[in-house]
């Protein structure tokens, strides 16, 4: 108690505990430099040694200020100095006399920041020092700023109103200025301010986008201000669409420009994120489309730029991807083609026989057969991109294409046995190649070669050949007889073999055989038949072949005639044949017959004949069967000589002419040049000349 005693004394104050002097204050005071502030205050004190004509004096001091010496920082009191540094700024409002203490303060400083305390003044009692009841002045550093309000978006060529506000009470404070500066301003746009804000309004024009607009508020203090800077959106279309691409998560990238639309190749298997971003206000609507199917797409207020990602891209992901952008002032797009790029897939081989449609999917390691003379065309297919080079090899050779412009198909108008073996598709490819082979077997019915016969010791001896794909299968007929493994008597004995497509049987007959009997030699497969017969010639005893025994009428001459035109025949040829091969061939013996010097040669019938029209000239020669006679040891042999031919009449149990799959030789002929025809000799009407030759050598 006796500190603020002592302090009110030293202070000049007389009524330090008198209850009747009180005030009314807020204890604590901010402003921001540079700015007024208005601090409320009253107070009262007794009546006492004053009339109502006596002056009031209020005074306001900084704290530890001697009042009696001191100067106040504001006063009424118009005869006393008060401080230099809060001259002009320092303002008492109040009236002492009424029990205001009401104080202003204008352009507050950093100095400015201490407590304050009030004296008041009047007649000779009243001298009062409010020292427990002051206030502390804060002064801090200009921090706030004016707040702007214009609309989020500016329509081009439409008025529009912005109002700067700077939040602060003025109502005892000089208001401050305000002004505005912009690109979008004219001398003409600004409207009269108020004390606490301003009003601005002007017609924006679409290069006013993106441009500043700044409201600015200055105190009475030089140099003190505060500021607010806004930018402009003008509404304007989507433009400066942009697309990037991002690679396994490498930074994104614009693509490469191939033409009007940009290029993208990428693996297949690889990570793609496609981004697109486009200029407009207000934000457009993003969206990526892939063919007419939308494939992402964002809202206004969605993350910029969209995103699109591919996480594996497959070999359906190839297209042109679309990304659009659009707001309601219009919208633009932009387009990137994607190629996913992999090597051969799938590939196959797809086989048309014959000229039909019908196409067949053949896998590799395929055996494929086809009948001779057909028509074959291979066709590799394959899935890659880009497409594969494609070529066709056999035995390693590379052949030609059909097509020069899609070196994938292979045509064979005509199979022939020498195309038989591996085909193989390449698929050649910078990713990785493949290739795929399939076997061609070349099927085609049997060719026969003979029936030809010999006499042995142990009786009649004969063989016969067939060549065919699939390999052929032989029987022998003795008339109507079926011959088959070895009879239970030991009359007959049938011995078979094979090697690859030939199929060889050698029949040996045993014991007497009754004139007039036809053998036939059969070779068959799923593709047709073919059979030879010869007929039983003079045996050793010299009985007469049933051919020439079936034709009775010609007589004996017709016989005699036969052996005296061989004799000579015959007897020229082997001296001469002699000179050419280093074995001369046996001369006649008592126990050679005809058959060891006649090749009974197969001729088809008409069936046969048919079909060798149909083939080409150039068709390839019929390899020889293991162990047959070369084709080069026959190339001496002399001139055919002819005879008339002697038809054989048909059997009750003769086959249909009908049976296409069935061809037979009928006739044995002898021929020899010069020789006519008895006139009783002549064909019987209603026989074919189905003959079969008889080579002499």
């Amino acid at each position: 108690m006796l500190l603020p005693l002592l302090l009110s004394s030293l202070l000049g104050g007389s009524q330090a505990m008198d209850e009747r002097f009180w005030i009314r204050v807020q204890e604590s005071v901010m402003v921001p430099e540079g700015l007024c502030i208005s601090v409320p205050c009253s107070f009262s004190y007794p009546r006492q040694d004053w009339t109502g004509s006596t002056p009031a004096y209020g005074y306001w001091f900084k704290a530890v200020t001697e009042t009696t010496k001191g100067a106040p920082v504001a006063t009424n009191h118009q005869s006393r100095e008060v401080e230099m540094s809060t001259r002009g700024r320092f303002q008492l409002t109040g009236d002492p006399a009424k029990g205001n203490c009401s104080l202003v303060i204008r352009d507050a400083q950093m100095q400015d920041e201490s407590q304050y305390f009030f004296r008041v003044e009047r007649g000779s009692y009243v001298r009062y020092n409010f020292m427990n009841n002051g206030f502390f002045l804060k002064v801090t550093a200009l921090t706030q700023k004016p707040d702007v309000y214009i609309p989020e978006t500016l329509e081009p060529g439409q008025p529009v109103t912005v109002i700067c506000v700077f939040n602060w009470a003025f109502e005892e404070c000089p208001p401050p200025s305000f002004s505005w500066t912009g690109a979008a301003l004219s001398s003409q746009g600004t409207k009269p301010t108020t004390s606490h804000f301003s009003v601005l309004s002007f017609t924006p024009s679409p290069q006013d986008h993106d441009t500043d607009l700044t409201c600015h508020v200055d105190f009475s203090r030089k140099g003190v201000s505060a500021q607010r800077t806004v930018r402009l959106r003008v509404a304007y279309a989507p433009r400066d669409l942009v697309i990037s691409i991002s690679r396994d998560n490498t930074p994104a990238l614009e693509p490469q420009p191939q033409g009007n639309v940009p290029y993208l190749e990428a693996q297949k298997g690889q990570f793609l994120r496609l981004l697109c971003a486009a200029d407009s206000q207000p934000p457009a609507t993003l969206s990526w489309v892939l063919q007419d199917r939308v494939l992402s797409l964002s809202h206004p207020w969605g993350p910029r730029p969209l995103g699109l990602e591919l996480p594996g891209v497959k070999a359906g992901d190839s297209g042109r991807y679309t990304c659009r952008a659009e707001n309601r002032l219009g919208s633009q797009q932009r387009a990137l083609d994607l190629s996913v790029q992999y090597p051969p897939e799938n590939l196959r081989v797809m086989v048309s026989q014959a000229n039909r449609t019908v196409l067949e999917n053949l896998g590799n390691g395929t055996s494929l057969p086809v009948l001779e003379g057909q028509s074959l065309c291979l066709v590799c297919v394959t899935h890659s991109s880009p497409p594969a080079r494609l070529s066709w090899t056999q035995r390693g050779q590379v052949l030609s294409p059909s097509q020069p412009s899609d070196p994938g198909v292979l045509e064979l108008p005509r199979v022939q046995v020498e195309h038989e073996g591996e085909f193989t598709c390449h698929a050649q490819h910078p990713l990785g190649s493949q290739h795929v082979s399939l076997s061609l077997s070349v099927h085609y019915p049997p060719k026969l070669l003979g029936p030809s016969c010999s006499w042995e010791a142990e009786g009649l001896r004969c063989s016969c050949s067939s060549q065919a794909s699939p390999a052929p299968s032989l029987r022998w007929w003795l008339g109507e007889e079926l011959l088959e493994g070895n009879s239970s008597q030991d009359s007959f004995e049938v011995t078979p073999s094979s090697a690859g497509p030939w199929a060889n049987s050698s029949l040996s007959l045993h014991g007497g055989l009754s004139s007039g009997l036809r053998l036939s030699c059969e070779a068959w497969n799923v593709h047709g038949a073919q059979s030879g017969s010869i007929l039983q010639l003079p045996d050793k005893k010299g009985l007469i072949s049933t051919a020439f025994s079936n034709g009775a009428f010609l007589g004996i001459g017709i016989t005699a005639l036969l052996f005296l035109c061989l004799a000579p025949i015959i007897m020229k040829i082997l001296p001469k044949r002699r000179t050419q091969t280093e074995t001369p061939r046996p001369r006649f013996s008592r126990h050679s017959t005809i058959l060891d010097y006649i090749n009974v040669v197969p001729k088809a019938g008409p069936l046969a004949q048919k079909r060798n029209q149909k083939a080409t000239p150039n068709s390839p020669r019929t390899p020889l069967p293991p162990g047959a006679p070369s084709p080069e040891s026959k190339k001496n042999q002399k001139k055919q000589y002819q005879l008339p031919s002697f038809p054989e009449p048909k059997s009750s149990t003769q086959a249909p002419e009908s049976q296409e799959s069935q061809e037979e030789l009928h006739y044995a002929t002898l021929n020899f040049p010069g020789v006519r025809p008895r006139p009783e000799a002549r064909m019987p009407k209603g026989t074919q000349a189905d003959y079969a030759e008889v080579k002499f050598q």
